[in-house]
């Protein structure tokens, strides 16, 4: 078995403000628990880019197979790929910053290959940021990525099933079964890799349609069955 992870509302909480998630000793510990159980065979594959996971996890970053910004940019075995930035970014961020300042209860992440507005704490604006992201998407020739509260434009090409079939065709991955988990619409190309790699993605909530084959109820219930594994 071979297991891929994502970050926000799998193993951990989704939270107001992204900037403040920090894994605690205790995930820390299990995550490198599992890494020993499986022999190494444990991913991060998240929208997050690199350096913020690296901000994070700490140290433990460097120790696990990581997929940043949505199958974009990759480190593993001492290997690192990272794409150009490409400057319609610039221009995203600038556009998405005088939004979030006209609107009350709305955060800007700045991401190495990505920006999202965060409107968690002012759901009614949903459609206006919606409809914000979608024509800048078009216009500046980047990729609209819809989540969970958020809504992000990065640099298109990458997804999470790339993200998978690529590390699975490496050793210690190659040959073994894997397993996705996820909990937003960004992780169904996850679950689709997965389940045409004779594994399985395993949902972290609920959703009406998914390509998983599983579910867990929350993050909490992840660590639980990430510590079976390693009983």
């Amino acid at each position: 078995m071979s297991l891929f992870l994502d970050l926000d509302g799998t193993l951990l909480d989704l939270v107001d403000d992204p900037g403040s998630v920090v894994a605690d000793a205790s995930l820390r510990g299990l995550l490198t628990r599992v890494t020993e159980r499986l022999d190494g065979r444990v991913a991060i594959v998240s929208g997050r880019s690199i350096a913020q996971m690296d901000a994070i996890l700490g140290p433990l970053a460097h120790e696990l197979a990581i997929s940043g910004s949505h199958g974009s940019e990759h480190r593993w075995q001492g290997i690192a790929a990272h794409p150009v930035r490409p400057p319609a970014l610039d221009e995203a961020h600038a556009r998405l910053r005088d939004f979030a300042d006209a609107h009350a209860g709305v955060r800007v992440e700045d991401k190495s290959y990505g920006v999202a507005l965060h409107y968690r704490t002012a759901p009614t604006i949903e459609p206006e940021v919606r409809t914000l992201a979608a024509e800048l998407a078009e216009a500046l020739n980047l990729q609209f990525q819809p989540g969970k509260m958020m809504a992000e434009l990065r640099l298109p090409g990458g997804d999470k099933g790339k993200a998978v079939r690529m590390l699975m065709g490496r050793a210690p991955m190659a040959g073994t079964r894997p397993f996705f988990l996820g909990d937003d619409d960004t992780d169904e190309p996850g679950f689709v890799a997965a389940r045409d790699l004779g594994g399985a993605g395993i949902l972290v909530g609920s959703r009406t349609v998914t390509a998983a084959l599983y579910a867990l109820p929350d993050p909490a219930s992840v660590h639980d069955w990430l510590a079976r594994i390693t009983a």
